[in-house]
């Protein structure tokens, strides 16, 4: 409706800028055809009259600007470019030629051309999400992630229902949890911060011996992120050993009382010994300390719990709220239904300044007074006030106060910390926010495909990308996350067959042309991979490594054998089990370069006793617990 309305005002102001004298019969034909043609959808027959009218009056700038609307909505996006670059000529003022050449522009690719167009946009019309909508697109693919958040951002806050701008936030903000995570891979890999989040991603992927080794180092280090001995304690729960949990609960709680997880760590250990009424004590103890804090940690409670005790415990707590004894907040907080209080959605109003107060709050569990104390010092400077606010932001659940302390900090991996873990939060908020405004879209079905596809859920992936193509049979990131589903279950020729339906919509896709590629690889097709991972070359800095390896062992194959150790090498940081480097080695041996040979055979052997030691543990991670070690 809206770009209805501006086009039928550019057709009034075109109306109105010459006399009844001057406007001949056939322009005012040639108008009334456009406009009806344009209110029946019927753009190319509307772009026709439009052009036949500038061709009458070519100094009326607002002509051109239909013109070119036009020949966009016909996706004609060329002509509508050059319609839009000269309506912008003769009137630079006009704000639909601004918006919709920079629209236009980021379709085609010119996104460092479209960003000035698109910011002038957006300060002509401050009514409209359209250009901030279309500035975090453009940011995202020029890879600020930052700047795409906040453009985003800056949509929804004019349009809080703009299912799009949720979608892309939610993207930008997984982008930026990439590029924070392999900067500190690159520059921290041995802080305590990077090994707690490492753990924390191994607790994901249920592996769990590895992730408590790396736990148990953390924890023995004194500069280590807050509440590591919480997390540890969450870990043996998961693990089925409560006994272990409840020590180190204990622990903690005496050692760092701001600790409010260990707490909560301490009512999940009580209803999973059916003690309802004493777990609700200490989450009210809980909820009293610090609102935001209960809402966002919650559903701890019940996560990977036997399901008799979840539906006992809330059984429990249904009663409670229908005798009053229990706030209906708190009862909405750990139930997660009904409206959420708001703690989890506005930042703390700021007080003054007073680090030592900050501090006393803190200990106390008191994070969202902490973070209102601290909250004016955010653009400080001072490394001592941001790592206590973001700390305190995060624990009451201010995930955006969290990101922006973890931003100005972000040159110390402190920074880093704050700011990959915030983002993932931002990120389940801001893609929730889109599934319920879109629960049946292609789009919604491809984001659940990934997420089935990222825990190896294959069949399930499928069935959702196939949902997908089913709204939007052409989708190309649909036939992608099919194509990667079929090959996650070793189907390639269902892979191939599905990835060639995706290159044919975006032929230059580097993700496409890596997976066709690797997946004739598969095949022994070494000399027709080759093409393909060529293509590869232009994808994400991490994904390099990969392209090399397989472009190393097409090349080997083919008997280029300099080629071959060149990309090989290139490959190195991608070996997982010492393929590559066993490659190299005969490789080695066959130019005559003894040395280089049994340097590579030496870090073969290196990566095969590392894979051995994971294999144990992971073996030891498959096993089932007990009966008796079921919480």
């Amino acid at each position: 409706m809206e770009r209805c309305f501006i086009l039928l005002l550019f057709l009034l102001l075109a109306g109105r800028s010459f006399g009844q004298q001057d406007q001949s019969a056939e322009l005012a034909s040639l108008l009334a055809a456009a406009q009806q043609a344009q209110t029946a959808n019927n753009f190319a027959a509307a772009a026709a009259d439009y052009k036949k009218a500038v061709q009458l009056r070519p100094d009326i700038p607002e002509l051109r600007a239909n013109l070119g609307l036009m020949q966009h909505e016909t996706g004609d996006y060329a002509d509508a470019i050059l319609s839009f670059q000269e309506a912008l000529r003769l009137k630079p003022s006009l704000y639909v030629p601004n918006l919709f050449l920079g629209i236009d522009y980021v379709q085609t690719g010119k996104t460092k051309e479209a960003i000035p167009l698109l910011l002038k946009a957006e300060k002509m019309n401050a009514a409209d999400a359209l250009p901030s909508l279309t500035l975090g697109r453009a940011w995202s693919a020029m890879g600020d992630y930052d700047a795409a958040s906040a453009s985003y951002r800056r949509a929804l806050h004019i349009d809080p229902k703009q299912s799009s701008a949720w979608f892309g936030l939610g993207i930008a903000q997984l982008d930026t949890v990439e590029a924070d995570a392999r900067k500190m891979t690159d520059d921290y890999a041995g802080s305590s911060y990077a090994k707690a989040l490492f753990a924390e991603s191994l607790v994901k992927q249920s592996r769990y011996k590895e992730a408590a080794g790396l736990y148990k180092s953390v924890v023995s280090l004194s500069d280590r992120p807050p509440c590591m001995g919480s997390e540890t304690g969450w870990l043996a729960l998961r693990q089925g050993d409560s006994s272990t949990a409840e020590v180190q609960f204990k622990t903690e709680r005496e050692q760092h009382p701001e600790c409010s997880l260990a707490l909560l760590g301490e009512a999940r250990l009580r209803i999973n010994n059916d003690d309802y009424a004493s777990a609700l004590e200490l989450l009210q103890e809980l909820w009293k300390r610090d609102h935001g804090f209960m809402t966002a940690n919650a559903p701890l409670l019940i996560d990977n719990i036997a399901s008799g005790h979840t539906r006992n415990f809330l059984n429990y707590l249904a009663a409670q709220q229908s005798s009053g004894s229990i706030e209906p907040d708190l009862y909405a907080a750990i139930t997660q239904e009904g409206q959420l209080p708001e703690a989890t959605t506005e930042s703390p109003q700021p007080r003054p300044v007073n680090i030592g107060m900050a501090k006393q709050e803190f200990i106390a569990g008191h994070y969202a007074a902490c973070a209102a104390l601290l909250k004016s010092t955010l653009n400080s400077g001072n490394a001592t006030d941001l790592r206590l606010l973001a700390a305190c932001s995060y624990f009451t659940g201010d995930y955006e106060l969290a990101y922006d302390a973890g931003r100005s900090l972000r040159t110390q991996t402190e920074g880093l910390y704050w700011s990959i873990k915030a983002n993932e939060k931002l990120a389940f908020q801001s893609l929730a926010q889109f599934q319920e405004l879109e629960p049946n879209s292609a789009r919604s079905h491809i984001l659940l495909g990934d997420i089935y596809r990222q825990r190896e859920q294959y069949d399930d992936a499928q069935k959702e990308y196939m949902k997908a193509l089913s709204i939007s049979p052409d989708d190309s990131a649909a036939l992608l996350g099919l194509a990667l589903a079929y090959y996650g279950n070793s189907n390639v020729e269902k892979t191939l067959e599905t990835a060639r339906k995706a290159l044919a919509k975006s032929p230059d896709d580097p993700e496409i042309n890596l997976l066709i590629g690797e997946a004739l690889m598969t095949q022994h097709n070494f000399s027709n991979a080759e093409p393909f991972l060529l293509k590869a070359l232009s994808a994400k800095p991490q994904m390099l490594p990969h392209v090399h390896a397989l472009l190393g062992k097409a090349y080997a194959a083919d008997g280029r054998t300099q080629d071959a150790i060149r990309e090989l090498k290139l490959g190195e940081d991608s070996d997982q089990d010492g393929s590559i480097h066993y490659q190299l080695a005969r490789l080695f041996n066959k130019i005559g370069d003894t040395a280089d040979a049994a340097t590579a055979l030496q870090q073969m052997k290196l990566l095969q006793e590392r894979q051995r030691e994971g294999a144990v543990i992971a073996l030891q991670d498959s096993q089932p617990a007990t009966v008796d070690e079921v919480p």
